[in-house]
């Protein structure tokens, strides 16, 4: 039996019941779907997910690829290659692409939904079959030379990597070295190392095109040090006739100088990519205008941190399913109110205190999380529709800027220390063996907290770039729409208390924010120091903005479950609906009142910690 487990029923709840996503189908760009068909897509993603793309998933961690220095090949296992060919044929990747691009136009909110049964059942599927959402990137931001390409990669089913990181620079891309020198026939040689490029080599496609930022030399106004002198460049593994599409023949100057021998999701190729080492020069084209590099590589980014967030939170959903079908199979010891009678019957684990505090603690996050990354996806449901009908859905895109550092750091941190915490352990030592599937979802979940950004960089970018810079515009609006349900009740008061300790969060997490920006402040006005406490703090509020906004969206989810069960329902949304007002009630009750502890330790964090001489580490 394949390791995956899926939890369709959660998903279309929060669609149709929460978010309301068939609104936006049958309308505009949607025009040609309706809630049925939404609902047939979910279905036949989901069978595709459990069957064809799982069944490969221990197999491409067992048995990973090996890199052959010589032809510079790592050849991945032919289990996976099966089935990465059975999601291509199944065409589901169109979702995310134009009409003009022969894509079905989707909702954002429907495409994550889907997105999350395929990273969950083999998630280097997703990311290797990312080349065509690529292509559109580059047919989206180019010129008309740079738009037959996209559409080349489209058609040919191309892969496509992210080339950012340097050794020497790490995080820092605009600590990059990467040149790229024009040549006369309007194409540029390419020179430098990078490390770090998912998928930057395979066999799984007939090219693959390599996305990388670079610094121009030897053009006028070169765009100075820093990210804005980066221009982004399309870097393809063999040559290709740019009419037609077809590969000369000819391999480009792109060495892959070594694969990373990884923790985790090791049937994902890492490479160290170097451009030009040899006497063939890494020959690329400049996408667009140049030093627009970076404004077009974010595209690619946010897209990938929801990837990324879609992704942690799929692995925690399957990895709490797993840990509830054995602690329901599991019969160990007593029931913990006869324990003192020697001859009590022995029961399943599911009986036991603790046993239930672990996976009502994993039910409620993994909800929440789901909740989190739907929501955000719907918000880009609302920037969609405003692009297709020629307007701008301004509080949209600010919305969605602010949601995108929380669905990624927020929704990878809390779903690795669950996975590790919650799920493995309620396995014993059974989830420490391969016997089962929690050791390598452990495995596989750490990168997320790491890649496209770590957490620290996510809490960062949310305090400074999406509420100082935005000037607290996106959040503002955030807050009062979570005050405002706080403050309402369409239940008759059966979330009274729930909906008190919302309103106390939201006010804990507001002063978080206070204090920080009275630091930043400070620092500004001749205290330079006292930015350090912001950042010192920068992470616990990413974290806490995460809790609360998880817990207002299961208690919306908790409102609409007790409307549907003050009617008629079968036993088994019974069940369900009354899951989902008791994962709301746990997660306020147990996670809300700890926004008050971090809010403590925020306003009397001090520079202590920065003053320490690094010889007392």
């Amino acid at each position: 039996m394949a390791h995956y487990k899926s939890n369709v029923r959660d998903i279309a709840f929060n669609l149709f019941e929460v978010l309301h996503t068939e609104k936006v189908l049958g309308t505009g760009p949607y025009a040609e779907l309706d809630r049925e068909t939404a609902e047939a897509m979910l279905a036949e993603v989901d069978l595709l997910a459990r069957t064809k793309l799982a069944e490969s998933f221990v197999d491409g961690d067992r048995n990973p690829p090996v890199f052959d220095p010589v032809t510079q090949t790592a050849p991945l296992p032919e289990s996976f290659k099966k089935s990465y060919q059975a999601y291509i044929d199944s065409d589901w990747w169109r979702v995310v692409l134009p009409e003009e691009l022969d894509g079905q136009p989707t909702p954002p909110s429907l495409a994550w939904g889907l997105a999350e049964m395929v990273l969950g059942a083999n998630p280097s599927i997703y990311m290797y079959a990312e080349g065509p959402h690529m292509g559109y990137a580059v047919w989206r931001n180019g010129t008309e030379r740079d738009k037959k390409i996209g559409k080349h990669i489209v058609d040919r089913k191309w892969a496509a990597t992210m080339v950012l990181t340097e050794p020497d620079a790490g995080s820092d891309v605009g600590a990059g070295r990467t040149r790229a020198v024009p040549q006369p026939d309007g194409s540029w040689h390419l020179e430098g190392v990078k490390r770090f490029i998912t998928g930057g080599e395979h066999d799984l496609t007939e090219n693959i095109i390599h996305l990388v930022l670079a610094r121009p030399h030897g053009v006028e106004g070169e765009g100075g040090p820093g990210t804005k002198g980066l221009s982004l460049f399309i870097v393809p593994k063999y040559h290709f006739d740019h009419e037609t599409g077809e590969l000369t023949g000819e391999r480009n100057g792109v060495n892959v100088t070594g694969l990373e021998h990884k923790m985790g999701l090791k049937v994902s190729n890492t490479c160290e990519l170097t451009f030009g080492d040899g006497d063939t020069p890494a020959k690329g084209w400049l996408l667009g205008e140049v030093h627009n590099g970076i404004k077009q590589m974010f595209e690619i980014i946010e897209h990938a941190r929801m990837l990324v967030g879609t992704k942690a939170i799929a692995t925690l959903s399957t990895g709490y399913l797993n840990a509830l079908e054995y602690a329901k199979a599991r019969v160990q010891g007593p029931d913990l109110a006869k324990a003192a009678d020697k001859a009590s019957p022995r029961v399943t684990i599911i009986n036991h205190p603790d046993v239930r505090r672990s996976l009502m603690t994993q039910k409620s996050a993994v909800e929440g999380m789901r909740a989190l990354v739907l929501y955000a996806a719907s918000i880009q449901d609302r920037v969609a529709v405003a692009r297709a009908e020629g307007r701008t859905d301004e509080l949209a895109e600010r919305l969605n800027d602010l949601m995108l550092p929380i669905v990624k750091g927020y929704g990878s941190e809390r779903s690795w220390v669950l996975l590790g915490t919650e799920s493995l352990q309620t396995f014993g030592g059974s989830g420490f063996i391969a016997d089962f599937p929690l050791e390598q979802y452990v495995r596989d979940a750490k990168i997320d907290t790491l890649y496209e950004g770590t957490t620290a960089i996510q809490g960062q970018d949310l305090f400074f770039r999406k509420i100082i810079k935005d000037q607290g515009k996106a959040l503002g609006a955030l807050s009062a729409e979570i005050g405002a349900f706080a403050a309402g009740g369409d239940d008759q008061g059966q979330l009274k208390e729930e909906r008190e300790l919302l309103q106390k969060g939201l006010e804990d997490v507001g002063s978080i924010v206070a204090a920080m920006i009275t630091r930043l402040q400070s620092s500004a006005a001749g205290e330079p120091r006292d930015l350090y406490q912001v950042g010192l703090n920068t992470t616990r509020l990413l974290m806490a903005a995460g809790d609360l906004i998880c817990a207002w969206l299961l208690l919306r989810g908790a409102e609409v479950a007790l409307q549907a069960l003050a009617g008629n329902v079968s036993d088994a949304d019974r069940a369900f609906y009354e899951g989902k007002v008791a994962a709301a009630r746990w997660f306020a009750r147990t996670m809300l009142p700890r926004l008050t502890a971090e809010r403590t330790i925020a306003e009397q964090t001090d520079n202590a910690v920065m003053d320490l001489p690094e010889s007392a580490f």
